[in-house]
């Protein structure tokens, strides 16, 4: 695996992370790697084009109401 080093991060951008990281129990290099992994996915050729498709797909269905929908299962 390879790895990477950033140099000149304000510090005020280091303590957020190191806040961030820590709210979410998890150490700054995971954080950090974490928010790179979405950011690498969501970059992907194709993805919102694969989104797009699938909103025309099921453009003009109608799949009702979710919150009547667990109402009327709770009232059985």
């Amino acid at each position: 695996m390879r790895s990477l080093s950033l140099r000149g991060i304000p510090d005020h951008v280091y303590e957020g992370l190191k806040r961030v990281a820590a709210a979410n129990h998890r150490s700054m290099q995971e954080q950090v790697r974490l928010w790179i992994d979405r950011e690498v996915d969501l970059a992907q050729p194709g993805l919102l084009d694969r989104a797009a498709g699938w909103r025309q797909r099921l453009a003009g269905r109608d799949f009702g109401s979710v919150v009547a929908a667990l109402r009327a299962d709770r009232e059985r």
